[in-house]
């Protein structure tokens, strides 16, 4: 037993470095802009995508900050309404979640409210945190990250549920914030690996 303890220790202690990959789970409603965000920071260029029907898998490597060189395997789930009952099957076990939102879309922000709620209040998603893409920033009458906290009830998600959550401007097109937030996503990994280290030191 003493001997698998140990072990267990040994890998909570290799927090994610240049070798171990991260995965990742894209959501959002769908023209919210995920597909295009995946092949931004995959290639660095504005690739014209069409409508995904089932997902698309690509591994993306850190640029900059403290998430630089670390390697996310990133699942961009379609959202069109029909594949939505799909997305359960790709967040099991994962270690980040990355909801796109079309900033400007206003009208369907209380369904993309409650398809982000239903996915972060899923039991097997408890605690994993969340980076919400605020696309589509550089349209007119795109909503600034303070509103969109409030307009998707992002508060409501500190007590229980324990999720911890940024809210990062972008615009998948330029590639505008696309790597900041997923620094903030690397770091906010990082923080809960660290808690649940704690924890099963305080529990032994």
């Amino acid at each position: 037993m003493g001997a698998n303890m140990g072990k267990n220790s040994s890998l909570l202690d290799a927090l994610p470095s240049t070798q171990s990959t991260l995965h990742v789970v894209m959501l959002g409603l769908d023209s919210a802009g995920k597909t295009t965000a995946l092949y931004r920071l995959k290639f660095d260029q504005y690739l014209n995508t069409v409508p995904t029907i089932g997902f698309n898998c690509e591994k993306v490597k850190g640029q900059v900050g403290k998430a630089k060189g670390v390697n996310f395997l990133v699942w961009d789930v379609g959202g069109q309404e029909k594949l939505r009952p799909l997305w359960k099957s790709y967040t099991r076990c994962t270690d980040g979640i990355v909801f796109v939102l079309d900033s400007v879309d206003i009208e369907r922000i209380e369904e993309a409210k409650m398809e982000l709620m239903r996915t972060v209040k899923s039991p097997d998603n408890a605690g994993v945190p969340i980076l919400v893409l605020a696309n589509k920033q550089d349209l007119p009458g795109a909503k600034e990250p303070r509103d969109l906290e409030k307009l998707l009830g992002l508060h409501e998600l500190g007590g229980s549920t324990q999720h911890t959550w940024h809210v990062q401007p972008a615009c998948a097109i330029t590639g505008d914030g696309l790597h900041e937030g997923m620094e903030v996503l690397y770091e906010m990994i990082l923080k809960r690996r660290k808690l649940a280290k704690m924890v099963k030191k305080k529990a032994r």
